[in-house]
């Protein structure tokens, strides 16, 4: 398939599953795509277990390889997806929970890595490298899934800030983290660093690199932006620096993540307030809402229709619900920690750790990264496993976030 039908074909799919889901199933948008994929991929299933005759899953399964998730997410959707998500997180905001978001973007990722990664190791008997690979994959909140959540679930502002900005970054860090083991775990393919001191470099060049990348070329089209009045044009800068931004970070071999976070925080903060005229404004928000919104329903088709890439058997899925269990536990001990280290010097009100816990999303990044893997033994199992957790995460964990929100009330807010 060209990558023209290939386009045509996910947003028809996108458009028809969505309006399956807003006229019976009525569930949030990307959530409701999701379910509705899903049980069209499992109808397939079913047809061609009783019929096989027809060859049905065999020929979805060809149209889902070439689709080629990972790199279409990694490479393609993700950029504008996190430009589009930090272009509606303020600095300010930002800045108050600063804390919170470095320490579990950063110790939490470290720490949920460790925990998930020696859970699959106890569970499989996987080798601890291996292992300690599944734990940085699972381990990042998805910004996207996230994101998509957060504007249902009516939380606080200082909670939503917390939990939204620590999504937006620690994709990037366990990203990074991610490519250091993949290196050590699997040494036939590329290296990512030898030793500590290869892993630090690594860090900075992708994580520092990439944030000194998005600043600069934030504020370059800021300066752009507030010279000239002409929204279809500062629209299509915007664009251009998501787009164009994100893929420059891949070719200079620095963190595009962190690289359209940094970007968009800055234009949606900085460039809104002093750059643009309203009618400006108004255009660009609408623009990237529209953007994200259908990002949002391909992206979350595509995770439904990736089951057909997934080699299930019974071990597999007896140690994908263990991992369900594995997976919350490494999240609350990400969220655990960092609270502890903080509460001496600020108050936490009650309803951080279970909220941040349980709206720990798990998303398309880790089903991308998976499929990213090297081929292996173990392949299959942690990409089995992986989407088991993320699909459970979106489906569960996202339809019952806001019912948790209410159930804790609405605290006042505190630092």
């Amino acid at each position: 398939m060209t990558l023209l039908q290939v386009a045509s074909f996910l947003i028809v799919l996108a458009g028809a599953f969505g309006s399956i889901n807003y006229l019976f199933l009525k569930l949030p948008s990307a959530i409701g795509i999701l379910i509705v994929a899903l049980m069209a991929s499992f109808g397939v299933m079913i047809v061609d277990a009783l019929l096989p005759s027809l060859g049905m899953r065999d020929r979805i399964s060809a149209i889902v390889v070439d689709l080629e998730f990972s790199t279409s997410l990694l490479e393609g959707m993700l950029g504008l997806l996190l430009f589009a998500g930090a272009l509606h997180v303020k600095l300010g905001d930002l800045r108050r929970q600063a804390w919170v978001v470095v320490l579990m973007a950063t110790i939490g990722v470290g720490v949920s890595t460790a925990v998930a990664g020696f859970g699959f190791h106890w569970i499989f008997g996987a080798p601890l490298m291996v292992a300690l690979v599944f734990g940085a994959l699972i381990s990042p909140t998805d910004p996207v899934a996230v994101l998509s959540v957060l504007r249902e679930a009516n939380l606080r502002k200082s909670l939503e800030t917390k939990i939204a900005g620590e999504s937006l970054f620690n994709d990037g860090v366990g990203y990074v983290v991610f490519l250091v083991l993949v290196g050590i775990a699997f040494p036939s393919g590329e290296q990512h660093g030898e030793g500590l001191s290869g892993a630090s470099w690594l860090f900075l060049q992708e994580a520092g690199g990439g944030a000194m990348l998005g600043a600069a070329l934030g504020w370059l089209v800021f300066q752009v932006m507030r010279r000239i009045d002409d929204y279809p044009l500062e629209v299509l800068l915007s664009l251009g620096l998501a787009f164009g931004g994100y893929q420059l970070a891949v070719y200079l071999h620095l963190s595009g993540p962190i690289m359209a976070v940094v970007a968009g925080l800055f234009i949606g903060d900085v460039g809104v307030k002093y750059g643009m005229s309203e009618q400006t404004r108004n255009y660009l928000d609408s623009f990237w809402v529209l953007i994200d919104e259908i990002l949002n329903a391909v992206l979350f088709l595509l995770i439904g229709v990736e089951v057909f890439a997934v080699a299930f058997d019974i071990g597999a899925l007896w140690g994908g619900i263990l991992c369900i269990g594995l997976s919350l536990i490494a999240r609350l001990s990400a969220v655990v920690i960092p609270v502890m280290m903080l509460s001496p010097f600020r108050t936490f009100t009650r309803d951080v750790i279970p909220i941040m816990t349980w709206g720990g999303i798990k998303g398309g990044i880790s089903v991308a990264l998976a499929l990213s893997l090297p081929d292996s033994e173990w392949k299959p199992v942690i990409l089995t496993v992986t989407y088991i957790v993320v699909v459970f995460s979106i489906v569960v964990q996202g339809l019952t976030i806001a019912p948790l929100a209410r159930r804790f009330g609405r605290t006042p807010d505190l630092l």
